[in-house]
This record gives structure tokens, C-alpha cells and sequence, in this order.
């Protein structure tokens, strides 16, 4: 037993530890292509023999990439469609991780080339070539990406190693990320034939493409060989999503729309900003090579940045942080209008402007996630999979425009054909600062305002939904499996108290919506104990984040919610403690839930445990108990008869 409990660790770190591998090289390869790649193409795919064709040429890849990464966009629900609907003996998602991550890392590395010198002895078949490449690398990169990010729940059912293997991934991703910033200049220099003032050349650029799609491709593998996918029905599925749906989703669900509008427009400008900091390094101080030093700083913040979230949302509130977010990084391009050629001050407006980004971006995706129960509660219909994929969609709109603003604002500036510092003129950098700093200062500050006038949806707001979704909470079981198709050997449902305390009447209790009996009929508890017991034997068939209540359905079909205190779903599950999860058979008797008192009474809540049947056809009742004595955990309180439950 020892054996098999060592083995099944050994597989959950193996898996984590491939993941979070599978995460790295991932985010290498989307940083080299959003930021560095275009740095390749603006400075060292043409030289200064090339002159005005080459500036010509610039221009038009640039425009096309920004083109085809529009194009892209309606093509992605497609491709998590395709994903979706993949059977094979690997699964749903491996495949196109590897096929993705295959051809990907193959055409980037052929990106990071002049196509045999395609580039100047025939440029228009060369743009003709480069398009096709360019769009065949973002699709099959896009089919990576969705299936890569989508095999979470895949890999595991249990919420606990869900979260384990998240944070390992985003432990991996945000070093990915940022080691690219480390790398990317001494491996260019490694590999060059010449300095060119430290630029490199298309050599030393091509070494570096090489690398990262050798290590992108290695990480797919990875993923594949150390991780597998376990099957279940709960993952079948028969709903196909389209991009018409994606903003069907998007016009009647107002919150997501203006969160929407408020991360696309701020994700563009922040996104030119970061694009633009290499060449602040290359053509405002001169030295390629100290860029180094941002991405090694960039790759220790990041981590603790995220770490901080948590706590800083605790203290503070998913709003206050964002703010204060956006306030630090509109200080960090303030101080970099002014930086010039001091390093010190170069490096610290770049870490103060990177700082804030893991911050935003859980903010938005907290948010985002949030907006899934208010379209739910609102509309009566969970869009969980099309909200969820708004945030990709715009993380590449974001991108789409900041490759084209970053394309346009090397030839405007001059920053182009092996051009180094001392040729850009004062003008060219007045340009460039005005692209680099004032833009994306004025498009943050336009996505703060409307998050401020427009997203309403905080953690108070989110947990006033979550409540009134809890009181409708078995209506999606009515097309379950009815009683009537459970085998059973019994008519009578002998229900035992799942708390110890004083027995009331459910008419008495403060909450008017258990009081009226519009949840169902049942008792309450005032608990003199912080224990939820199992009443009978049965299934768990509904657990709630805030982890203060619990929906049951016993092995005769009596369905019942224990819903413990009145408002506690404004604590957000402090104080709760959950020891089975959704699908779990448990025993009469078997702890559910944990619930710590004095943190109820703290908050100024009520913890009076309410218990109701909540069948649509309901039993008989007799109630074993009278009201306001007090019972034990585990005794009879009631008897059910099954006789009236139907389909």
C-alpha cells in the first residue's frame, strides 16, 4: 500500500513538474514571438545597403503581421472547437500540443532567417512566403496554447492538485517569460560574426530563434510523455463554440463587455511598451547588452508579484489593487520620459512598470471569472467556456496592434537597418518616447477610467450572486437521474442531524428566503458544534467556493442542501474547511464540512445552519424531534417517505 501511495506522489510531482516545463518553454516562445521577433525584423533582417526598399519592406511585414493576427482571432474559437471534438488514444490536447508545438517551433526558427536571401533577391515572393509561414506558425501556435492551457482540469479532478499544478505552471510561465529578456542578448552577441555595437547580426538572431524553438519543442514533448489525461464523462462534450457566440456572450453580459473593452485597450498599450524596451536599450542608451539586467530582475519580481496577490486582495480589494497598479505604472513611464541614458533610473521605471502586470492581469481574470455566475444568474444560462475565452482572444488583439505600432515606430524613428544609437536623430527619438510612453500612457488611463465607471463587479457584488445561485442550486438536476431510475430497497429515508444543537423551526430563521419555503421544506440548527456530518448515505452533487454550503442527493434521490449561517457567503470562505468535493460517495455520518464559530460570529453574521429538502416532487415528512430541543450530530431528526417522488 505504502508502494502505491509512493507511486501515485511520484506521478502527481512528475506531472507537475512537466507541466510547469511544458509552461516555461510555452511562454518562451509567445515572449520571443510578441516582442523579440519584431526586433529582428525592424534592425537585422535588412542592412543599411538596403535603404529605402528595406524601410519599405519593413513596413509591409509589419502590416502584414499585424493583418494575419486579426485573421488569427477568427480562427481560434474554431480551433478549440477541433480540440473539443478530438478523440485519440493520447487524449484531447496532447496531440495538438505537440503538432502544435512541432511546426511552430520549426517555421519560427525559419522566421528568425532571411528565407536564402529571399528578403532582397525577390521581395515580393518573399512577403508572399513569409505570410504563409507567419499564419501557418500563429494557427498551430494557437492549437499549442488552447489545448495546452485547457488540460488543467484534465489532469486532474481533484481541486486541490488543480491548484498545485496551476501554480507550478505559473511558476514556470512567468520565468519562461522573462528569461527570454535574460538570454536574448548574449546568446545574439554568442553567436554573431560581428559586434555592430553590440546589436549582433542575423546570425546571432537566428542562433537565438533556433534556441527557443529547440526548447519550446522539448517542453511540448515534455507535457506529452510526463503528464496524462484522465477521462470522464463530466468531460464529454456537446456544445460547439463559435466566434459569433464569443460576442453574442460579449453584447448581454454588460460587466464582461466593459471588462472586455477596459483589458484590451489597456493590454495594447501596455504590451507597446514592453515591445519598445529593448529598443530603448539599443538606440536611447546605447548598450544592448544591459537588457540583460531587466529581464534577470523582471524574472525574480514576477514570481513574488504573484505571491502578493493574495494577500494584497485580502487587505485591500480587487479594485483598490488594480488601481493602485495602474497609478505605479503611469508613475514608471513618468520616470522614463526622463531616464535618458542613466541605467539606474532606466531599470527602475522598467521593474516599476513590470511590477503591476501580474497583478493586473489576476484582477482581470478573477473578474473575468466572476462575470461566468453573473451571465448565469442574469441570463439563467452558464457561458463558462466562450466568457473564458475572452481573455486569449483579447491578449492577441493586444498584441495584433502592439506589432504593428511597434513596426511603424522603428521607420519612423530611424531604428531600423542596422541603424545604432548615434544615428537616430533628436526628432526620432521625440517620436519614439511619444509611441513608447505617451500612447500607451493615455490607453492604460483610458481602460482605468472606464473600470471605474463601468465594472461594477467586486467580491461583495460576486458573493450576493453566488448566494442567490446557491438557492436555485438544484434546478439542474430536475433532468438528472430521477428517483424512480435508483435502485433502492427502501421507502422511508431516516434523515440524522448533520449538526449538534438547538432543533428550530425553518419559519423563525432571519433569512426570508429559506423562511418563506421557497427553498424547500426542512429544519435549522443553531450549532453548539463546527461539524457537518453526512445525514444519509449518498452523493455530494453540488460544493460552492465559499464553502459554506453543500447540496446532497441520497442513494433513494432525497435532495438537500445544508446552507451554514445567513450572509457567510460574504466571507469567502474563511473559516470553512471542505473535506469532500463534487462527486464524492459519502456515509451517513461522514464529515463534510468544518466550520470555525467565533470567525462567523467575528463578522457579525448569523451561523444558524439551515437544512432543506429540495425536491421538485416532495416527500412525506415526520419529523422525529420536536423544535427547540437540542439533538446530537448523527441523530434522528426526520423520516422521509419516497412514495411521492416521481419523475
Amino acid at each position: 500500500m505504502d508502494a502505491e501511495v509512493k507511486q501515485s506522489k511520484g506521478r502527481k510531482i512528475t506531472s507537475r513538474l512537466a507541466y510547469s516545463f511544458g509552461a516555461f518553454g510555452h511562454d518562451a516562445f509567445y515572449a520571443t514571438l510578441s516582442t523579440y521577433f519584431i526586433m529582428f525584423v525592424t534592425s537585422h533582417l535588412f542592412d543599411k545597403s538596403s535603404g529605402a526598399q528595406g524601410t519599405k519592406m519593413i513596413a509591409y511585414i509589419t502590416m502584414i503581421i499585424a493583418v494575419l493576427r486579426f485573421v488569427e482571432l477568427a480562427i481560434d474559437p474554431l480551433i478549440g472547437n477541433a480540440i473539443d471534438n478530438t478523440n485519440s488514444r493520447w487524449g484531447h490536447f496532447k496531440p495538438w500540443i505537440v503538432i502544435g508545438g512541432t511546426i511552430g517551433s520549426v517555421v519560427l526558427a525559419l522566421l528568425f532567417t532571411s528565407l536564402g536571401g529571399l528578403n532582397t533577391s525577390n521581395p515580393i515572393l518573399y512577403l508572399i512566403v513569409f505570410a504563409i509561414l507567419y499564419i501557418t506558425m500563429d494557427i498551430f501556435y494557437s492549437f499549442k496554447d488552447v489545448g495546452f492551457w485547457s488540460m488543467i482540469p484534465a489532469i486532474s479532478f481533484d481541486s486541490a492538485e488543480r491548484e498545485k499544478t496551476a501554480t507550478y505552471a505559473r511558476v514556470g510561465s512567468n520565468i519562461g517569460q522573462n528569461i527570454v529578456g535574460v538570454v536574448v542578448m548574449p546568446i545574439v552577441l554568442m553567436f554573431s560574426t560581428k559586434a555592430n555595437s553590440g546589436q549582433g547580426d542575423n546570425r546571432g538572431w537566428m542562433a537565438f530563434g533556433i534556441i527557443i524553438a529547440a526548447v519550446a519543442l522539448i517542453s511540448a514533448f515534455a507535457v506529452a510523455i510526463g503528464t496524462k489525461e484522465n477521462d470522464s464523462e463530466l468531460r464529454k462534450n456537446t456544445e460547439k463554440t463559435t466566434f459569433k457566440e464569443v460576442f453574442k456572450v460579449l453584447a448581454r453580459n454588460d460587466q464582461l463587455m466593459w471588462l472586455s473593452l477596459t483589458y484590451g485597450i489597456y493590454t495594447a498599450g501596455m504590451a507597446i511598451t514592453n515591445s519598445l524596451e529593448l529598443y530603448y536599450f539599443t538606440y536611447i542608451l546605447g548598450d544592448a547588452s544591459k537588457f540583460t539586467l531587466l529581464g534577470s530582475l523582471n524574472a525574480i519580481i514576477g514570481v513574488f508579484a504573484v505571491l502578493a496577490f493574495p494577500p494584497l486582495v485580502k487587505k485591500f480589494s480587487r479594485r483598490k489593487v488594480f488601481f493602485l497598479a495602474i497609478s505605479v505604472m503611469v508613475i514608471a513611464l513618468a520616470m522614463f520620459a526622463f531616464a535618458g541614458q542613466s541605467l539606474p533610473m532606466i531599470l527602475t521605471a522598467a521593474v516599476l512598470f513590470y511590477i503591476p502586470q501580474p497583478l493586473i492581469f489576476l484582477v482581470v481574470l478573477m473578474v473575468l471569472s466572476d462575470s461566468v455566475e453573473y451571465g448565469q444568474l442574469k441570463f439563467g444560462h452558464r457561458d463558462e467556456s466562450l466568457t473564458l475565452s475572452v481573455r486569449p482572444l483579447l491578449d492577441k488583439l493586444g498584441g495584433a496592434i502592439s506589432n504593428g505600432v511597434v513596426g511603424l515606430t522603428a521607420v519612423w524613428a530611424g531604428m531600423t537597418a542596422g541603424a545604432t544609437a548615434g544615428d537616430v536623430t533628436s526628432h526620432g527619438q521625440a517620436i519614439f518616447k511619444l509611441m513608447m510612453l505617451g500612447v500607451p500612457a493615455v490607453m492604460i488611463l483610458t481602460g482605468a477610467f472606464i473600470f471605474f465607471k463601468k465594472v461594477k463587479l467586486d467580491e461583495k457584488m460576486h458573493a450576493q450572486i453566488v448566494d442567490e445561485l446557491e438557492k436555485t442550486w438544484s434546478k439542474h438536476l430536475e433532468t438528472d437521474e430521477t428517483p424512480a431510475e435508483i435502485e433502492t430497497n427502501s421507502e422511508v429515508t431516516i434523515y440524522h442531524s448533520p449538526v449538534a444543537g438547538k432543533l428550530i423551526s425553518l419559519d423563525e430563521v432571519a433569512d426570508k428566503t429559506f423562511a418563506s419555503g421557497s427553498m424547500g421544506k426542512g429544519f435549522a440548527i443553531q450549532p453548539t458544534d463546527g461539524r457537518v456530518l453526512a445525514p444519509f448515505d449518498g452523493e455530494v452533487v453540488a460544493t460552492f467556493p465559499t464553502r459554506h454550503a453543500i447540496g446532497l442527493r441520497s442513494d433513494q434521490g432525497i435532495l438537500t442542501l445544508i446552507h451554514i449561517g445567513i450572509g457567510t457567503v460574504n466571507m469567502r470562505g474563511t473559516g470553512f474547511v471542505q473535506y469532500v468535493e463534487e462527486g464524492d460517495h459519502v456515509k451517513q455520518g461522514e464529515e463534510l464540512i468544518e466550520f470555525w464559530q467565533p470567525a462567523i460570529k467575528k463578522a457579525g453574521l448569523d451561523d444558524t445552519v439551515m437544512v432543506v429538502i429540495t425536491n421538485k416532487e416532495m416527500p412525506e415528512f415526520e419529523y422525529l424531534k420536536d423544535m427547540g430541543n437540542l439533538v446530537q450530530d448523527n441523530e434522528n431528526v426526520l423520516k422521509l417517505s419516497n412514495a411521492k417522488l416521481s419523475d
